[in-house]
């Protein structure tokens, strides 16, 4: 049997947690035991504790053989659209969804759109997984102080992003329709983010303190 993720999350609220400029260790650890968490590339560093690990570059994965040290699930995506051939899954423990294109949402337990980005990816795992509402963290989809990531920029050989963010911003455009018609809710908690086809909140207000993972 092939990888196939399952609705272990029903009616939860899950945090995808990207790597823009951003993001804030304070948030991150505000989401702790609140909500289920969606780690998407780097973003693992300040969420150690994540239930997921999520990343459609095989190259990243490559670099970083496949980050042995998570403890949660690891998750990526077939190289190429109809392909589930490893895009970083030769490394032990990360599993690879088929990957069936850009746009929209699959719901297939074996497949996942890509959206060209990672962040897209994960909010469509999120959803597979059984999320009726995902929280966006560290999803500027824009430079903010000449910085792209939290951490600065991508060692040599990694991509940088600087030119495909209008592409990006414009993919989540298609996720909106298909979310609704699940019943997703999507809350962008990102400060001072580029990706505005969702609403806009304060982390504090789109999770409670009193919130409890499901």
């Amino acid at each position: 049997m092939g990888v196939h993720v399952q609705r272990i999350w029903p009616d939860s609220t899950v945090a995808c947690v990207a790597t823009g400029p951003s993001l804030t260790r304070e948030d991150c650890n505000y989401l702790r035991g609140k909500c289920r968490v969606i780690a998407i590339n780097d973003a693992h560093k300040w969420v150690p504790w994540a239930d997921v690990l999520y990343s459609s570059d095989r190259r990243w994965w490559n670099h970083y053989k496949g980050v042995p040290e998570f403890q949660g699930m690891r998750f990526g995506i077939g190289s190429g659209i109809g392909k589930k051939n490893p895009a970083g899954g030769k490394w032990t423990g990360v599993k690879i969804l088929r990957n069936t294109g850009y746009l929209g949402l699959d719901m297939a337990p074996d497949a996942i759109r890509n959206g060209r980005n990672s962040g897209y990816a994960a909010v469509n795992l999120a959803v597979k997984f059984g999320a009726s509402k995902v929280l966006l963290l560290g999803y500027n989809m824009g430079y903010i102080k000449g910085r792209a990531h939290f951490f600065g920029s991508h060692p040599p050989g990694l991509p940088q992003s600087a030119s495909l963010y209008p592409g990006f911003r414009k993919n989540f455009e298609h996720m909106v329709k298909p979310l609704a018609e699940l019943g997703v809710e999507v809350v962008n908690c990102t400060p001072e983010t580029s990706l505005m086809c969702f609403p806009i909140k304060a982390l504090r207000d789109a999770l409670p303190d009193t919130a409890v993972a499901a």
